[in-house]
């Protein structure tokens, strides 16, 4: 896939200019501005539905119905996960130490996530989205982003493995949950971290896991048990992974050597969802993923809003903006991860994209 830039020669204070123009628009609509009344909404009701599924929990007793209030439970927990990316970008108040501990809180104590270790890792990630050797989500992991991760994959398992990978990856995404515990465990147990409070945020993510198993084991059969945190892993996993997915995946990889403006660097790399109340639920507003890696501070409930500006000023200026519909951009993904060995190095193949290099 490849994503054109304009031919227009613009100069470095034009960039600057045409993201500043953009910014002013945003601001004049109030789009910035806190929204204390929806997201304390969206926390009271996510707290009440997580413990309302725990009362469903010990009123239904030993039976293998529990396995549908497990999947429910992946759902809820996935929003927790959203709720605490928004505190970590400080979409919620205008306070650093309350966002910081809102989404400590949301994440570590409802999600099971470290909240230190998820934000260096996503920080690096707005910085440089799809920068190959910078970005954390596109470097070597189960999964070849990149034609230098595939050609280092070509024999054995990992040959047969890579150019399947595609058909895998949401399959595999049921396991993501497992995943993320253990590195929100392994990062706060890493004596060598300079991250502030670690050792609050490693007791906040173990005692919540082993409440969690304790519960489970105690209230259910061993078999139940076993099967209701697996399902309910998985669940969580795969609503979340496939919440991300479609943002990056199969759009433009950014060679290390070239130097694009912020606008484009954030644009050009990014693909939106379109929404609609439910898709916007389910995807934790990430479905307008463009809007927001512009404006990461920007509440959730006004990407929406901002859209037509960004869409508009984008058109004015010659940047392609992608946006597609859910299922076709899942297609996308399966089609990108199943030929990335194959996709040229250097998409960005223009006029422009020789004077932005170096």
């Amino acid at each position: 896939m490849t994503t054109e830039l304009s031919s227009t020669r613009t100069g470095a204070s034009d960039y600057v200019s045409q993201f500043t123009d953009l910014m002013r628009a945003v601001k004049d609509e109030g789009l910035l501005e806190r929204r204390h009344g929806y997201y304390w909404a969206q926390i009271g009701v996510h707290v009440a539905a997580f413990f309302g599924i725990w009362a469903a929990f010990f009123v239904l007793g030993n039976s293998w119905w529990q396995l549908a209030l497990a999947a429910a439970l992946g759902v809820i927990v996935t929003q927790f996960g959203f709720l605490g990316h928004d505190a970590a970008h400080r979409q919620m108040f205008a306070s650093a130490s309350w966002n910081s501990w809102t989404a400590r809180i949301l994440a570590g104590g409802f999600a099971g996530l470290s909240f230190a270790w998820w934000r260096a890792k996503h920080n690096m990630h707005h910085k440089g989205p799809n920068l190959e050797g910078y970005d954390p989500d596109i470097g070597p992991g189960a999964i070849a982003f990149t034609p230098g991760i595939v050609a280092q994959r070509t024999t054995g398992f990992a040959g047969w493995f890579v150019k399947r990978q595609g058909w895998l990856f949401f399959p595999l995404l049921t396991l993501e949950g497992l995943n993320l515990h253990a590195e929100s465990i392994r990062a706060a147990r890493d004596k060598t971290s300079n991250q502030p409070w670690r050792r609050t945020e490693l007791w906040l993510v173990v005692t919540r896991l082993a409440v969690y198993v304790a519960i489970l084991l105690t209230f259910l059969p061993l078999g139940k048990a076993v099967a209701f945190f697996a399902v309910q892993m998985a669940v969580f996993g795969f609503c979340l992974g496939a919440s991300f997915a479609p943002a990056h995946k199969g759009m433009p990889i950014i060679p290390p050597e070239m130097k694009l403006d912020f606008l484009r660097r954030q644009v050009m790399v990014s693909r939106n969802v379109r929404g609609n109340p439910v898709v916007d639920w389910a995807m934790g507003g990430l479905n307008y993923q463009i809007e927001h890696h512009l404006f990461p501070s920007m509440p959730r409930c006004n990407l929406r809003k901002a859209q037509p500006l960004v869409k508009a000023h984008c058109e004015s200026i010659g940047v392609d903006y992608m946006e597609v519909g859910l299922f076709r951009s899942y297609a996308i993904v399966v089609d990108y991860l199943n030929n990335v060995g194959l996709r040229a190095r250097d998409p960005f193949d223009c006029p422009l994209a020789a004077q932005l290099r170096g």
